[in-house]
């Protein structure tokens, strides 16, 4: 009877495994990768200790730790071990993000993993594995997209180290990423990728806002460049957005979905490329920061545009929410969040 039972449970393992393969093996992937961060990382008293280390780059990483106490005192972000450990990323992107999407409709690709639930976007340490799942995504005929992270968040199962490339950003711009990630630490709905994105989103951005005019006083230039940037981002986000709900009344459209396969993609892409243009006309604050999107090659598909709902769409119902029935408080905002919602 013993032994018939060790055999049911070894083939239900083996089930599992061969039903989950391809899950498993990233798992295991992802964790050697992590691992290295986890070992290669240095403390930050190292670094400090260390002459070679810039002293304008030192200057960044005890601003990092200045922007982790007060996203704890003022925002109501929960205490953590992360950003004590500093990564060498030695130039090179740390993860490579893959997305992707029905071609002719706003309906995103989603892999789904035991316990973390269901995402719309995957990372890969090795950009030769990314590359891999993207072909084979775009051979089913998906509209596909690589992109790089400029940090990622754990959510509290390790301890997230500062990434070199990250001191190479002004104050504001650390102060948003930073806070954006330890709130994703802090609150991390199942299955609910783009509502958990645009809350981080909200808080980093409204955060940095305060952790500057605490810092340097409103009417500093490291403030003044950051509204200035952030006011770009809104400008442009609204402008996309607009511009995929027109792309997706051409999807929908009898006429549209009447055309031969090779005639959508000239109309969508000529669409696509009159939104993408048409950006031109905006009053930016820097210009140059759209720089690749004005580019006469730039080519963008439906991923392009689910960048934008992922982390933007839901700003101003985040903002009414926030300043009509929490009065601009964050601490009694996240409070009411983490009561309402089962984090991860």
């Amino acid at each position: 009877m013993f032994k018939k039972i060790l055999l049911g449970i070894l083939l239900v393992v083996i089930a599992f495994c061969a039903w989950n393969c391809n899950v498993i093996l990233y798992g295991i992937n992802q964790g050697v990768g992590q691992v290295k961060i986890i070992r290669d990382a240095k403390p930050i008293e190292e670094v400090m200790a260390d002459k070679s280390f810039p002293d304008s780059l030192k200057k960044k990483l005890l601003l990092i730790q200045e922007i982790k106490q007060f996203a704890v005192d003022s925002l109501g972000i929960y205490k953590s071990d992360n950003y004590t450990t500093v990564y060498d990323q030695k130039g090179k992107p740390i993860m490579y993000v893959i997305t992707a999407c029905k071609p002719y409709e706003f309906k995103p690709y989603e892999w789904r993993f035991p316990f973390l639930g269901k995402f719309t976007y995957k990372g890969h340490f090795k950009k030769e594995r990314a590359e891999k799942e993207l072909a084979e995504l775009k051979e089913e005929g998906y509209d596909t997209e690589l992109g790089t992270a400029k940090a990622y968040s754990t959510l509290g199962w390790f301890k997230d180290p500062i990434l070199s490339g990250m001191l190479k950003s002004p104050p504001g711009s650390i102060a948003r990423l930073i806070i954006h990630e330890l709130t994703h630490g802090t609150l991390y709905i199942k299955d609910s990728v783009t509502y958990n994105e645009n809350l981080a989103t909200f808080v980093g951005d409204q955060g940095a806002v305060l952790f500057l005019k605490f810092k340097y006083g409103e009417q500093s230039k490291e403030m003044q460049d950051y509204l200035g940037n952030i006011s770009d981002i809104e400008k442009f986000s609204t402008h996309v957005l607009t511009g995929m709900r027109s792309l997706d009344s051409l999807y929908k459209s009898e006429r549209f979905i009447a055309l031969p396969d090779a005639q959508k993609k000239l109309e969508k892409s000529a669409k696509i490329k009159q939104i993408t243009t048409s950006a031109d006309t905006i009053p930016f604050y820097n210009r140059a920061r759209f720089a690749e999107v004005f580019a006469p090659d730039f080519e963008a598909n439906n991923n392009f545009f689910l960048t934008y709902v992922m982390y933007r769409e839901e700003q101003n119902l985040f903002e009414e929410e926030f300043k009509t029935k929490f009065h601009s408080n964050f601490k009694e905002y996240l409070t009411y969040l983490k009561s309402r919602y089962s984090t991860l």
